[in-house]
């Protein structure tokens, strides 16, 4: 592929793309294997999903609101609150998922913590009957582990984006969100 229509790619540039593909995937290895370790990944992989979208932006789409602090752990931490909260105050009926799932939301375009991996954390702490320790370990624990990492391997090699790029971007950055033009 190319930046302009029609342009061939130059192979040294093919081979800097591939070197930084190579990196990417070290990186998020590296990341979600120990946040895996630390976190004692528990006998349901469901709890830990979400971790998996969220080393795809950390690693792969460092720069984006998205992928921020602000993003990453207040997204994690409040949509994992809301399904604590949820499940301990309702149970687990499907209209309680449903609450859990406009409630996070609400919550993260509200805050402007919008971190996509992040959504699936209420129905994660709902059907795994998580208590607030949850909010802990795994949750807790694991965005700190792959902030920690995403940190250090953006600043071994020269000439990359160091994480993060801005500590407090809001995600999304503008009112003009979702399906609304004005």
């Amino acid at each position: 592929m190319t930046d302009k229509p029609g342009e061939l790619r130059k192979p040294h540039h093919i081979v800097r793309d591939i070197g930084r593909l190579i990196w990417c995937a070290g990186g998020v290895a590296t990341g979600i294997g120990l946040a895996l370790w630390f976190v004692r990944a528990p006998s349901s992989p469901f709890l830990l999903a979400s971790l998996g979208g969220s080393s795809v932006f950390l690693f792969g789409l460092t720069r984006a609101a998205a992928a921020q602090p602000r993003a990453l752990f207040g997204g994690h931490l409040g949509s994992a609150l809301i399904g604590v909260l949820c499940f301990q105050s309702f149970g687990d009926a499907l209209w309680v998922y449903m609450l859990a799932m406009v409630l996070t939301l609400i919550y993260m375009l509200a805050t402007k913590t919008v971190h996509p991996p992040a959504g699936a954390n209420p129905l994660i702490m709902i059907h795994e009957h998580a208590g607030f320790f949850g909010l802990w370990q795994p949750v807790g624990l694991g965005i700190i582990i792959l902030a920690l990492v995403a940190m250090v391997w953006s600043r071994l090699l020269p000439g990359m984006n160091h994480y993060p790029t801005n500590w407090f971007e809001k995600s999304p950055p503008s009112i003009l969100w979702g399906g609304w033009s004005r």
